[in-house]
């Protein structure tokens, strides 16, 4: 009885401490393991991009840069702006390529996420188009102007406008502007706010769009060329980056991705790919 009172305390035991070994420890893919820098530098790296030129640059690392760095990348395309930032938030991406930084505090400060930059890539310039004029002169009395629906968005396309003198803008409102901040609209022009991916498709019907430079190039208009007025990039804000979760920052797939973005390879491939319709940020 002694002895067999014993094998089953110590079975008792085993299976004990293999169920405590069971529960402290976190998959590789876990948030929390992610979060403290252990995620295994083998596990491929999800991340959520726009399809252009966020992907076209993403494949191009995938394809020619991470190998020899060691690193897996998962490409997952997405068409809207929200998505991204939700999916990554909740743990179902790893990182996501496709937003400037006043998207993305805007973002946090309105849906309660916790995300944040690791670094600055490449600026897309936003720019007026048309197919019913040739410049904005010719810009008529009455026009309608489809415009961003987002914030940040909408008040930079404001800002594009007042720059080139279709409105004016409350002194110092800059990038915040909303409609109630035009003071100046000598044309009358009428703004009609749209998400931000139906912009070149409103171009049928609208008499001019403000059009975010990855949805221009998506829909085979060429920033440089096409735009009637075009973003300045010096001084800029709102260069596209690395966005990761909170407390993801020191995950080494991040540190690594965040150097092949921003290396000579990656500056030459913008260069030579978008002609200045997309410009390294770095």
């Amino acid at each position: 009885m002694r002895k067999l009172f014993g094998l089953v305390l110590a079975l008792g035991l085993s299976l004990g401490l293999a169920a405590c070994g069971s529960s402290s420890s976190s998959s590789p893919s876990s948030p929390d393991a992610a979060a403290s820098g252990t995620a295994a530098a083998s596990e491929p790296l999800k991340v959520g991009v726009s399809p252009v030129p966020h992907a076209e640059i993403m494949k191009y690392v995938a394809d020619n840069l991470a190998p020899a760095a060691g690193l897996k990348l998962e490409i997952v395309e997405f068409s809207d702006y929200v998505q991204p930032n939700l999916q990554l938030q909740d743990g179902q991406l790893g990182a996501n390529y496709f937003q400037h930084k006043p998207y993305l505090d805007d973002f946090n400060a309105s849906k309660g996420t916790k995300l944040t930059y690791a670094t600055s890539v490449h600026l897309e310039p936003l720019g007026l188009y048309s197919k019913k004029v040739k410049d904005l002169a010719s810009l008529g009395q009455g026009a309608t102007v489809a415009v961003p629906n987002d914030a940040t968005n909408l008040g930079r396309a404001l800002k594009l406008l007042a720059d080139n003198g279709v409105i004016t803008l409350k002194d110092g409102v800059g990038t915040a502007a909303t409609e109630r901040d035009v003071t100046g609209n000598p044309k009358e022009i009428k703004f009609q706010p749209l998400e931000a991916a139906q912009l070149p498709r409103s171009l049928e019907d609208v008499d001019a769009a403000v059009i975010n430079g990855n949805y221009a190039l998506e829909a085979s208009l060429n920033p440089s060329s096409d735009a009637l007025v075009l973003e300045k990039a010096e001084g800029n804000p709102y260069a596209n980056g690395l966005v990761v979760a909170e407390g993801h920052e020191s995950d080494p797939r991040i540190v690594t991705l965040s150097k092949l973005l921003t290396s000579p390879e990656v500056k030459k491939f913008i260069e030579e790919k978008y002609k200045g319709a997309v410009i390294p940020a770095f």
